[in-house]
């Protein structure tokens, strides 16, 4: 399981001109399942996130979480973060878990989010989804379960 974790002012998910998700400061994660994931990497790789300290204290240095700073996660599937680029020009996307598999992960991760007391809002699982997001640092943390 692969997150790429972006800090952000704001950001949302829009399918077919439609906002689905929308957060302000908080984290966008994109979130990617491979066919070895489970539940467990799931709710590892949820309190990673939660916890992650990448929210800048009154110095100005990186000591605050998402939960300390009682902000929201926009937690967006993603399976090209699982893509082989090893041989060729063509990602290969055949470590990628299967859509059934992948839904049911993506929702555990988000549910263990909100066990943590994180606000969760979602992109639309399998869906062509335009994410916009105002990047704030920038900061992006790539995580792995």
């Amino acid at each position: 399981m692969r997150a790429v974790v972006q800090r952000v002012s704001e950001a949302r998910v829009v399918v077919d001109s439609e906002s689905v998700g929308e957060i302000g400061p908080g984290l966008c994660v994109l979130l990617g399942v491979a066919r070895e994931d489970d539940a467990a990497a799931a709710e590892r790789l949820a309190g990673r996130v939660a916890r992650l300290r990448i929210f800048e204290n009154d110095q100005g240095k990186f000591d605050r979480s998402v939960l300390d700073m009682s902000g929201a996660v926009l937690v967006v599937s993603n399976f090209t973060l699982i893509a082989d680029t090893a041989r060729g020009n063509r990602p290969s996307f055949s470590d990628a878990a299967e859509p059934v598999q992948a839904e049911l992960l993506y929702e555990s991760f988000c549910t263990s989010l909100r066990e943590l007391g994180v606000r969760v809002e979602t992109g639309a699982f399998g869906a062509r989804m335009r994410v916009e997001l105002v990047n704030d640092g920038p900061v992006t943390v790539v995580l792995e379960a």
